[in-house]
């Protein structure tokens, strides 16, 4: 786990005011000090936002894609989820009781939504905030 410089600026301050008996030198440290951990903070956030950058623009070339492999996964993804709720919560109920109301009990596949879920929630949540992003036009 690391911890944010910027966390340990009150201790290090205090270790400075023992070092610097000049209260002037130890304050000029101590701005030194502060303006150090401000850049490394900016570096990591400007870090974060290449990468996030960087991954939104390989999402627009592979969705703009003619090939179906490289466009395609994410909707295929979708509609799988869909199909296996869908079968989950409707299909199968039914089936089960047709086959019951024949005379043929039929023993439905079991499908374990608790992995299913956060799957299809990630993907609903997504495409809810972009979404929202080409309504407020920032797409």
């Amino acid at each position: 786990m690391t911890v944010p410089l910027l966390a340990l600026l009150p201790a290090v301050g205090d270790i400075l005011d023992k070092i610097f008996p000049d209260k002037n030198a130890a304050e000029a440290a101590k701005v030194r000090l502060v303006e150090l951990a401000q850049q490394g903070e900016l570096a990591r956030l400007n870090a974060d936002t290449q990468l996030a950058t960087a991954q939104a623009e390989t999402n627009k070339i592979e969705a703009a894609s003619g090939n179906l492999f490289v466009s395609g996964w994410r909707p295929a993804v979708g509609w799988i989820c869909a199909l296996a709720v869908g079968f989950k919560f409707i299909g199968g109920p039914m089936l089960f009781m047709i086959g019951q109301a024949i005379g043929h009990p039929v023993e439905l596949p079991r499908i374990d939504t608790e992995e299913l879920w956060p799957l299809l929630l990630g993907m609903l949540g997504l495409g809810a905030f972009r979404t929202v992003e080409k309504v407020k036009g920032a797409a």
